[in-house]
């Protein structure tokens, strides 16, 4: 299984493990929403993290750079369903980044309510423009409702590639940990967001989403045709 659910107290932790690089395909996001599935109804709070070294290094690149546009049109849509998912999920939403985090990977880390990261030599970002993509609305309506204004043209149109320093002030992470202590560290924050009234929780998390959410649920009405330059 490539994804797997843990329960530490009132803390579901969910771990992407394809033991490779945590691409995200049909069969990650078929783990995933089956993962969410169960921890939305047996936790308060969740904590998403991958492999050591991938937390999750982009898209399937043998379907987003193949010939078949109506596959890739497929993938990208459901990894933005699944963004969308994260963004607006019910409960405290924590990720534990242990390593990569590019493309969809970053656009999982943007849709997460506190981002927990460690030093070390990794990258995080959307270098989708190196990549000859343009980003859709549910990824940069996300990007501009999560990165600083001042980080925008480096970050999405440059597509800066960062280290976990430079992520942090970029807005892709909030809390720096030791590698050995940063799992332990986001559980622990998360067991106290779960403390927190669920409802209201929520109901303040969609309140201060709402524009962003709405653009993002217009964009995932319909799988948009794709052309090579306009993913």
């Amino acid at each position: 299984m490539s994804v797997s659910v843990e329960y530490r107290g009132d803390v579901a932790i969910l771990t992407m493990d394809d033991g490779k690089a945590n691409a995200v395909s049909h069969e990650m996001l078929d783990a995933l929403n089956a993962a969410f599935d169960e921890a939305e109804q047996n936790s308060g709070a969740i904590v998403l993290t991958g492999r050591p070294g991938k937390f999750c290094s982009g898209f399937d690149l043998k379907v987003m750079l193949g010939d078949d546009l109506d596959a890739v049109a497929k993938l990208a849509h459901r990894g933005g369903e699944m963004a969308l998912r994260l963004f607006a999920n019910p409960k405290p939403l924590i990720a534990a980044c242990n390593g990569h985090g590019m493309a969809i990977g970053a656009i999982f880390l943007l849709a997460c309510d506190t981002r927990f990261g460690i030093g070390g030599d990794y990258h995080l970002g959307l270098n989708e423009t190196a990549l000859g993509l343009v980003l859709p609305p549910f990824c940069t309506s996300l990007a501009m409702a999560r990165i600083p204004t001042s980080e925008i043209t480096e970050s999405v149109i440059q597509g800066k590639v960062h280290g976990p320093e430079t992520a942090k002030a970029a807005g892709f992470l909030d809390h720096l940990c030791q590698p050995e202590d940063m799992l332990e560290e986001a559980v622990a924050y998360a067991t106290e967001m779960a403390k927190l009234p669920t409802k209201t929780y929520l109901g303040n998390k969609l309140a201060m989403r709402t524009e962003t959410i709405a653009v993002m649920q217009e964009d995932l009405k319909t799988v948009r045709a794709i052309t090579r330059h306009s993913i």
